[in-house]
């Protein structure tokens, strides 16, 4: 399944004000059900092996800077998604992410019928990332997680695509 680079069509404005940093993949898929919460749950469960030791390699060397490894608030409900809170829904949009010290960051995945399409492909998934840096600790950690940002996420939608 290809996956494409394409230029983030979202109002940034409205869901992370400020975002400096935006991009976004999109996948076509042959299934014309899929809403944007269950395409956002197969993009993120079941993450191959080497995504987790990333993700445990990121939460060892992060922890003495006192970051976030999880959007989970302790104490305070939300519904989540993998470590994700969902911050608003619709079937055809899902929102997801959270607030840090050094970034905020959210995830939106739009699903979309689609016009002009690869044959037997009724939708697309898109998956477009904002972030928006608040000190040098939040552009650091940009440069250095973005070439693996854009490995994983062309990984994830594959497998809500399938």
């Amino acid at each position: 399944m290809r996956v494409d680079e394409v230029t983030p069509n979202v109002d940034s404005a409205a869901l992370l004000a400020g975002a400096q940093f935006a991009d976004a993949f999109r996948i076509a898929t042959t299934r014309p059900d899929l809403d944007a919460r269950h395409a956002t749950e197969a993009m993120v469960a079941g993450q191959p092996r080497w995504f987790e030791w990333l993700v445990a390699l990121r939460n060892l060397l992060v922890a003495p800077f006192g970051l976030k490894t999880s959007g989970a608030t302790e104490g305070v409900a939300c519904d989540m998604i993998g470590i994700f809170p969902v911050v608003s829904e619709t079937p055809e949009r899902l929102v997801a992410g959270f607030n840090d010290k050094h970034l905020d960051f959210r995830l939106v995945v739009d699903v979309a019928p689609v016009d002009i399409a690869p044959a037997g492909a009724a939708r697309s998934i898109t998956a477009t990332t904002l972030v928006l840096t608040h000190n040098w600790l939040g552009r650091t950690y940009l440069a250095v997680i973005m070439p693996f940002h854009r490995l994983i996420v062309p990984v994830m939608l594959r497998k809500a695509g399938g």
